[in-house]
């Protein structure tokens, strides 16, 4: 009987205590529901605050939990890129806005993200308003953007600088031998090094000299403007990260990094001077979110009447499956392209590509629906931080390729990758596993036994057929012969900056840049953006994935350092077929 009382208390109190976490979620829920709805006043002489702290991605899930952390109890949903920057367009017209202040530490997103923002923030200097940055200790790409404002303040103990671009890669032939798995692998391309951790214990000299290119790209990119912001030259700004001349504040501020060392309530009282606001009286500040929700600058118009313009967004990895909102499937995206191209309101589609690639398959089936639109309407790529292998490959029959000069792209080539454990299961484990077929290749690709000679030829061959299409699609599409495309090729990745120069991209620019190409091809003047895929009722997404997050996993991909690495080795189990993708998770800071 006590032991009958001891887990009936345990089970009361358990559920009591889910009961509680489920109450504190959905009052989470209704807040933020209720939150999206309010609508901001912004006073005269107003100073917008934005900070970056959160991930900015191309399309933000409008799901409060989507990125749920039951440790923290917390959840980061992220923040839109095309709602930042048609925020910073809304304040330059707005009269009651005087100025930005960029308050940043460190900036979650991507290089090529980072430069839109940057853009964004150049324009808005043009509408003669003030940009103040300030941080306590800039990270690099911190630092990069906030060289874009008119005074650059660091907090006295804090720091900032150059330091240079470092690309790591892992290696794990060594590890795999260890525990008895062998990777099978059949590929294309001289540089299609998304297999060579598994088959070598270091860099192959074709690898090391993408990623130099690359890198040494990105790198001179950002010397360039921050030197032309900063009044330096890129050769003084390579001395100081070679030399590792910036050690202190006292330093940056001497090398003119930054213009001074200052505490936070020193800048706001700089502020208050701008605007003209007595030293007794506080500062305006509005907080970016909160700005999120004062009207559009098409508010006043009768939208309906417009002609528009849709953005489908083709963001993470492309999957076998149906897709989300952070992965491509055979549904979500093509569906998008299909329902905009028969939209006649629709005027011309921006398809938004933020993707290191994946299933060959379904690319195939995305680029069906790009060819399709061709001939009705306009058709624009605007490529994001990443828009590699099959992410290229549903970007390469656009009427025009747009790309930020920081966008990873190219990698065009092919693999197949598989694991066998025969020697982990049997010799080192001590199972047995029997098989009975009724045909002899019928547990091909099985994890039991390595693939026969006569199995990797036929894999070999369809890598083959798969490339010879890949090259062929973009000599269509590029205006090249099949050679060239061969050329610059070969799983080969370049930035946006040198992809333009061999014919992989047409324009340096980023998504309002797309958009407005899009809209001049389509002889479109006064214009309103529709977003695609549409996304579901945040309250029935959460019905749907509720308790998800609540996982090992949830935990994991939620973890800033580890969610990377994590997200590597689940896409890794998860290939089911042939690949278009990038050699590895570019990580830059």
């Amino acid at each position: 009987m006590k032991s009958f009382f001891k887990y009936f208390f345990a089970s009361f109190l358990a559920a009591i205590i889910a009961f509680v976490i489920g109450i504190l979620i959905l009052i989470g829920i209704v807040g933020s529901m209720l939150n999206q709805e309010k609508v901001v006043v912004v006073n005269p002489n107003s100073v917008l605050q934005i900070t970056l702290d959160n991930a900015v991605m191309d399309r933000a899930p409008n799901n409060p939990l989507e990125n749920f952390d039951p440790v923290g109890m917390s959840s980061e949903t992220g923040t839109s890129l095309k709602k930042i920057l048609d925020n910073i367009k809304k304040a330059s017209a707005d009269d009651n806005i005087k100025g930005i202040f960029l308050y940043l530490d460190n900036v979650n997103a991507g290089m090529a993200t980072v430069s839109e923002i940057r853009s964004q923030l150049q324009a808005f200097k043009d509408s003669n308003k003030f940009v103040i940055a300030y941080g306590n200790y800039y990270s690099q790409k911190a630092y990069y953007l906030a060289t874009v404002a008119d005074k650059v303040y660091v907090n006295p103990e804090g720091g900032a600088g150059m330091t240079g671009l470092a690309s790591q890669v892992m290696f794990f032939k060594k590890t795999l031998a260890k525990v008895g798995i062998e990777p099978q692998v059949i590929r294309h391309g001289k540089y299609k090094s998304a297999v060579e951790p598994f088959l070598d214990n270091k860099m192959s000299e074709a690898n090391r000299e993408q990623i130099s290119a690359y890198l040494g790209s990105l790198w001179n990119v950002m010397l360039e403007k921050v030197a032309e912001s900063r009044g330096l030259t890129v050769e003084d700004l390579q001395t100081m990260a070679d030399e590792m001349s910036i050690v202190n504040v006292d330093d940056a501020v001497e090398a003119n990094l930054v213009d001074g060392a200052r505490y936070f309530d020193q800048v706001i009282d700089e502020m208050k001077a701008k605007v003209e606001i007595a030293d007794d009286k506080d500062l305006e500040l509005v907080k970016f979110k909160d700005y999120f929700h004062t009207p559009s600058l098409n508010a006043d118009k009768l939208v309906s009447s417009m002609d528009k313009i849709a953005v489908v967004y083709a963001q993470g990895e492309i999957g076998s499956g149906k897709g989300n909102t952070t992965e491509m499937g055979t549904e979500n995206v093509a569906n998008a392209i299909r329902k905009a191209r028969k939209d006649d309101k629709i005027k011309a589609i921006v398809l938004r590509v933020n993707s290191p690639g994946g299933s060959a398959l379904t690319s195939e089936v995305i680029l069906r629906e790009v060819e399709l639109t061709k001939g009705v309407k306009p058709i624009v790529a605007s490529m994001g931080d990443v828009a590699a292998s099959g992410g290229y490959y549903i970007s390469c029959l656009a009427d025009t390729i747009v790309a930020s000069p920081n966008t990873i792209t190219g990698s065009i080539g092919v693999f197949g990758l598989l694991f066998q454990a025969q020697e982990l299961i049997q010799q080192k484990i001590g199972i047995n596993v029997e098989v009975v077929k009724t045909a002899k290749h019928a547990d091909m690709g099985s994890m039991f036994r390595p693939l026969s000679i006569k199995e990797r030829d036929v894999i070999k061959g369809s890598i083959e057929e798969i490339y010879t299409t890949f090259i062929t699609h973009v000599a269509k599409g590029r205006g090249m012969t099949i050679e060239a495309v061969d050329e610059v090729g070969q799983g080969r990745v370049w930035s946006g900056a040198d992809a333009i120069g061999i014919g992989l991209v047409d324009v340096l620019g980023g998504l309002n840049d797309a958009i407005a190409i899009a809209a001049k091809m389509a002889g479109s003047e006064d214009y309103v953006v529709k977003e695609y895929p549409k996304q579901k009722d945040p309250f029935q997404q959460i019905m749907e994935n509720f308790g998800a997050s609540a996982s090992l996993e949830g935990i994991l991909v939620n973890n800033h350092q580890l969610s990377p690495y994590f997200k590597h080795l689940r896409s890794l189990s998860n290939m089911k077929d042939i690949q278009m993708r990038l050699p590895y998770d570019i990580i830059i800071e």
